[in-house]
């Protein structure tokens, strides 16, 4: 039985990845992103793309508490002996209503312009596609949030960088205007997430929307490396994971 792979390879005195010799080619010379842009694409990223690829996985790498950072601190309550048990917990709650939705947003932009981006422009391209959703009782992947409101600064930010860097292309212009044309339909400013503006952005840098989310994923992956220090350094009687036990405990009433 025989495996092909081009990821990697280890032999005594050489490792090679996606064609590159790993101490050569790689180490001390790409960023972290970079390895991720070349497991996705099987290539280093231009310099461009290296900037906007470490811009957004920076955006998302961290958010505070949410259902992924509690996860994390209540596992290694549990399982102070398996760090990456508490990450991995973490990472179960990437979904569509935090972080991962990304993929579902570049689907709904590609699409849209498959079916209607020959003779229209990107402001009918995105009255077009809301139609659809709405006429099919879809929801809009990319929008809202609970603490960002009228307005998300990341996606601000982003869109900034990709403008600055040359990816702010046709999938960018038309999330925007979905943005503009869905407030006006609905009477109020409904927040164009950073989630959305990620989606718009890798679907322009030509990133497969089955991958994206693994840049998320490895960005995360990073940041509640940081909610596990805090629980060590507050010591177990003191960390989040503990009060929210303790918290559960006391006020909890059991109903048979």
């Amino acid at each position: 039985m025989k495996f092909e792979t081009k990821v990697g390879k280890s032999h005594p005195d050489k490792i090679f990845n996606h064609g590159y010799d790993l101490v050569e080619d790689l180490i001390g010379n790409i960023t972290l992103a970079d390895m991720a842009f070349l497991g996705a694409k099987h290539r280093k990223p231009t310099e461009r793309e290296s900037k906007m690829l470490n811009a957004i996985m920076v955006a998302i790498c961290e958010h505070g508490f949410t259902p992924s950072s509690i996860s994390t601190r209540l596992t290694y309550l549990g399982a102070p002996e398996a760090v990456q048990a508490a990450v991995a917990a973490g990472l179960l709650g990437a979904g569509t209503v935090y972080l991962g939705a990304m993929e579902y947003v570049a689907e709904m932009l590609q699409d849209g312009t498959n079916k209607h981006g020959a003779d229209n422009s990107s402001s009918e391209i995105a009255s077009l596609i809301l139609n659809e959703r709405e006429d099919k009782g879809l929801q809009m992947p990319g929008f809202g949030h609970p603490i960002h409101k009228p307005v998300d600064p990341r996606t601000v930010k982003l869109f900034q960088i990709a403008q600055e860097l040359g990816f702010y292309k046709q999938n960018s212009e038309i999330i925007n205007e979905i943005s503009r044309q869905f407030n006006e339909r609905k009477g109020k400013s409904i927040t164009l997430n950073a989630i959305g503006a990620i989606g718009a952005i890798l679907a322009d840098m030509d990133i497969d929307p089955k991958v994206m989310k693994s840049f998320a994923v490895a960005a995360r992956a990073v940041g509640l490396v940081a909610h596990i220090v805090e629980e060590i350094e507050s010591g177990r009687k003191n960390s989040v994971g503990q009060k929210l036990f303790d918290y559960f405990e006391e006020n909890t009433e059991y109903q048979s």
